[in-house]
């Protein structure tokens, strides 16, 4: 059994030291915008955005005269884009449950599902206002029952984008702010003067983006530690090399260093796929981007089985996998690490980025291996809860926490048990000594 790559990209040690460059300049911006609030943030915005309004946050009024400017049509498609997530995101809170079990006779245990009180949305703009990634982190959190979503992101050729502003306030968004970069993400996280801070951070975005979010983990939680975009394909000859070579590079536009893969086991479906790439960056209008992704970190991969194309997929764990081959389910019942998988050639990436109900944020750089996606649950804490109805059950368990407590030498602990058992169980336990059997 062999691998060989006919095509390789930088390797792991050259990515993470890409990623190290943005470290320091993170942290010093996060802790400006700690000590100086609301002034550093306005002094960043208008260094990075050139954009300074009276404030960030927008009014009703404000949102409601952005949105006139989306036409109808593209009102229609954002709306219907918000329901898919919204339904989807509704299905899968319906199969979480509060528990309440009576394991013993008189202790009762339980947990409860509570929502964040609340959270903040990344939405990014850049090259691309993402448009999606509103309905993917605000509509979600509001099926939660978040009380209270902020959403941010930067202003898009000098101003709010419309498009965008729709979607987070279609999708439930308590309060707008035209913020981008380290910025919104630290003023959402750390507070200033006129934005309360939020207890979770969502959504994706560049690299200081992402390392922003990184370095805040602790004061407060993040849904994921997210890379750039990452997509493999993995086909076999039941397909052919323009479907694999669009779908490649569909991803590879994200930004220049959104590694790409394609996994076979044809190398004529291969070497088609590299020639198909470049007749298509000849005439892709994003091509600066997607062949500068292409030519660093896009990769082919032949493999001589399925079984060596899932291991290289499973050693990847890729955010997106695609998978176009004469047995799509066997991969669906094996694979248990990648971040989304799309099955078939009628399925592909960009639905599940756009519109078709899954959440587009995603597990990158090898975190699919621990961690799924943003999901509803993703803004749910699961809280365990105890109770002992009566003295003979509070007398059964402490009388066995006493002695696992001595057992590991802490009184302390085993005292807490040993009061219920003389309280409760009218036993007699020496101050400091294990409960005695029987």
């Amino acid at each position: 059994m062999t691998v060989r790559y006919l095509k390789s990209g930088k390797s792991e040690s050259d990515r993470e030291s890409d990623n190290e460059k943005v470290v320091q300049i993170v942290a010093d911006t996060l802790k400006k915008i700690e000590q100086e609030g609301d002034a550093a943030v306005r002094e960043l915005a208008i260094k990075f955005d050139n954009y300074a309004p009276e404030s960030f946050l927008l009014s009703k009024e404000d949102i409601e005269a952005i949105i006139a400017k989306v036409s109808p049509e593209d009102m229609e498609d954002i709306r219907f884009a918000n329901e898919q997530v919204t339904n989807f995101a509704k299905v899968q809170l319906a199969s979480m449950s509060d528990v309440e079990v009576e394991t013993l006779p008189g202790v009762i245990l339980g947990h409860k599902n509570i929502p964040v009180q609340s959270v903040g949305c990344y939405v990014p703009g850049g090259k691309f206002p993402m448009v999606a990634s509103a309905h993917m982190s605000v509509a979600t959190a509001k099926v939660a029952g978040v009380p209270r979503v902020i959403a941010c992101t930067p202003p898009f050729n000098g101003e709010p984008n419309p498009a965008v502003v729709a979607a987070m306030h279609l999708g439930g968004a308590d309060e707008i702010y035209v913020l981008g970069g380290i910025q919104a993400v630290g003023a959402m996280a750390l507070g200033t003067e006129t934005i309360a801070p939020v207890h979770l951070l969502v959504g994706p975005g560049n690299a200081f983006v992402a390392e922003a979010k990184r370095q805040l983990f602790g004061r407060v939680g993040i849904d994921l530690f997210a890379g750039p975009t990452e997509t493999m394909v993995i086909a076999d000859d039941t397909v052919d090399a323009e479907m694999c070579a669009t779908d490649l590079l569909g991803q590879a536009e994200h930004g220049y260093n959104s590694p790409a893969a394609l996994v076979t086991n044809s190398e004529k479906l291969a070497n088609d796929t590299l020639a198909e790439i470049e007749r298509i960056l000849k005439i892709l209008p994003t091509a600066d981007t997607a062949s500068a992704s292409w030519r660093d970190y896009g990769e082919i991969i032949l493999c001589d089985s399925y079984d060596e194309m899932l291991a290289v997929s499973e050693e990847k764990a890729y955010e997106h996998v695609q998978v176009m081959t004469d047995r799509d389910d066997w991969f669906l019942d094996n694979m248990t690490c990648y971040g989304g998988l799309f099955l078939g050639p009628r399925t592909n990436v960009s639905n599940g980025d756009k519109v078709i109900g899954t959440n587009h944020t995603l597990p990158t750089q090898k975190a699919g291996r621990y961690t799924g996606g943003l999901w509803v649950g993703k803004y749910l804490k699961t809280h365990s809860y105890q109770k002992i109805l009566t003295d003979e059950a509070a007398t059964l368990v402490g009388e066995y926490g006493s002695r696992l407590c001595m057992l590991e030498g802490f009184v302390g602990h085993a005292e807490q048990c040993n009061i219920r058992v003389r309280r409760y169980g009218h036993k007699d336990v020496p101050y400091g000594e294990a409960a005695s059997r029987g």
